[in-house]
């Protein structure tokens, strides 16, 4: 009788145990679920925080089909997708080769410094300038990879800078090219004919030898006078004729502007 009642003692012992056993487990199952209900759904990020980096470096590493160890299509979906998957304000649609041919043609690293500093209508780093620049070199390879190939990703500063100095060196190009046009558009009509030559064949018969009253090429009393009259008056002389002067040196084939060239050439050992 007494084993009879130590065994029930036993045994209602034991099943107390596994009832609070029970219930503990039970307890823990529905903290967890609990917690997992009420994990935020995203990461509230202010301008000024370090929150791109943050992210992207917390996510696992997806494979953007270039070898990057950022995940570029989630940037792109998370920053650049609103545009590039809709064509608003005329931006490319991602997989459109058409839309892409001439911006293709730019190479690389100019969509890049495109992407970072922005062009058109669209914004510097799409809009988000806690984006690094290795983000937004997975982000534009992810968007680009279906119309062209695209490099071994890791260069993003060498590849913008390169794009920098490009677009720096055509500037100077422009404007060396404008300062030749305003050059020569500021040059007389008579700029690179040989004045010394027709100098030669038409004047030199008089204006080495004095003949005639002419002044002689050097002589700076007998020019100084002529001088003050100004180029435009000598000018006339020459093509017109004057005094005992014949026009154009005695020589009518020659044109307007081979008499100025060779007057630049005769006054120009004495201004």
């Amino acid at each position: 009788m007494n084993s009879s009642k130590l065994i029930m003692g036993c045994l209602a012992t034991l099943g107390l145990s596994l009832t609070a056993g029970l219930a503990t487990a039970q307890a823990n199952v529905d903290r967890d679920a609990i917690a997992e209900r009420l994990k935020p759904a995203g990461q509230l990020c202010l301008q000024g925080e370090d929150c791109g980096t943050a992210a992207s470096a917390g996510a696992a590493p997806a494979a953007n089909g270039n070898g990057g160890g950022i995940d570029g299509g989630a940037i792109y979906n998370r920053v650049c997708m609103a545009c590039h998957e809709t064509g608003a304000a005329g931006a490319p649609i991602r997989g459109d080769a058409d839309a892409w041919s001439a911006r293709v043609d730019q190479g690389f690293a100019t969509l890049l410094d495109h992407s970072i500093n922005g062009i058109g209508a669209m914004p510097a780093r799409g809009g988000n300038p806690n984006l690094s620049d290795a983000e937004m070199e997975a982000a534009t390879a992810y968007l680009v990879e279906p119309v062209m190939d695209v490099p071994e990703l890791g260069g993003a500063e060498e590849a913008t800078a390169e794009a920098a100095a490009d677009d720096a060196a055509t500037d100077d190009e422009q404007v060396t090219e404008a300062a030749d046009d305003a050059a020569a558009a500021d040059a007389p009509s008579h700029a690179g004919i040989d004045g010394e030559a027709i100098y030669n064949q038409a004047c030199m018969a008089c204006h080495m030898t004095g003949a005639a009253g002419a002044p002689i090429k050097g002589d700076a009393d007998a020019w100084g006078p002529r001088l003050e009259q100004g180029m435009a008056t000598l000018y006339d002389h020459s093509i017109n004729g004057f005094n005992a002067m014949p026009a154009k040196g005695g020589n009518m084939s020659l044109s307007d502007d081979d008499m100025k060239a060779a007057v630049d050439f005769m006054v120009e050992a004495v201004q």
